[in-house]
C-alpha cells in the first residue's frame, strides 16, 4: 500500500508539473529542418521569450540582424528569440525550410532558434498564434510582429512590424523582464 501511495504521489507531482506550463508555451513545434517536435515549455520555460513571425522577402527582413543582436546580447541572461517563418503576408516566405535556414544563416548570421513554417494571420492562425492573439488582443498584421513573454510565460508586450528589435521600448521591456526573474 505504501508503494502504491508513493506511485500515486509521484504521478500527482508529474501532473502538477505539467500543468505548470504557461499557456503561451504549451505547444509542440518542429524546429526548422528538424524531424521531431519540441515542447516549447520544456525548452524555454523560465526564460524571457521573444516570438517573431519572420519572412525572407519582406521590407522588414533586415530586422533579422537586430533580432540576432538581441539574442547574442541577452542570451546569457535568459532571453531566447524564436523565429516562425510565415508565408501569410504577401507571400514573402515562399522557400523551403532548407532555403529559409540557409538564407537566415548566410545573410544575417541567425543562430536563434527557428521553427517550421507557421500561419500567423488571423484567418488561418496556427494554435500558437491564436493563443498569442488571445493574450495580446491582436494578431500580426504583417511579418516581424513581436510578442514578449516574461520568465513565467506571461505576455508583457507586443509590437507591430515597424517597431525594430533595437527600439528603446523593446530593449527596456526585455531588460525589465530579465531583471524581474532574478
Amino acid at each position: 500500500m505504501r508503494y502504491l501511495s508513493t506511485l500515486l504521489l509521484l504521478g500527482y507531482c508529474a501532473v502538477a508539473q505539467a500543468s505548470d506550463c504557461p499557456a503561451a508555451l504549451d505547444f509542440k513545434l518542429r524546429p526548422l529542418t528538424g524531424q521531431e517536435p519540441v515542447h516549447l515549455c520544456e525548452q524555454y520555460a523560465g526564460q524571457v521569450v521573444l516570438l517573431v513571425n519572420v519572412a525572407s522577402k519582406c521590407g522588414y527582413t533586415p530586422q533579422y540582424e537586430g533580432l540576432e543582436q538581441l539574442y547574442e546580447r541577452y542570451r546569457a541572461r535568459g532571453l531566447v528569440v524564436l523565429g516562425f517563418p510565415s508565408n501569410d503576408f504577401g507571400g514573402q516566405e515562399p522557400g523551403s525550410e532548407q532555403q529559409i535556414r540557409e538564407f537566415c544563416r548566410l545573410t544575417y548570421g541567425v543562430k536563434f532558434p527557428m521553427f517550421e513554417k507557421t500561419h500567423a494571420a488571423q484567418e488561418r492562425a496556427d494554435p500558437l498564434y491564436r493563443r498569442l492573439a488571445e493574450l495580446s488582443g491582436e494578431y500580426p498584421r504583417w511579418n516581424f510582429h513581436k510578442f514578449l513573454l516574461d520568465r513565467h510565460g506571461q505576455l508583457v508586450a507586443s509590437w507591430p512590424s515597424a517597431v525594430k528589435p533595437e527600439d528603446p521600448k523593446v530593449i527596456e521591456a526585455i531588460e525589465r523582464a530579465l531583471q524581474e526573474g532574478q
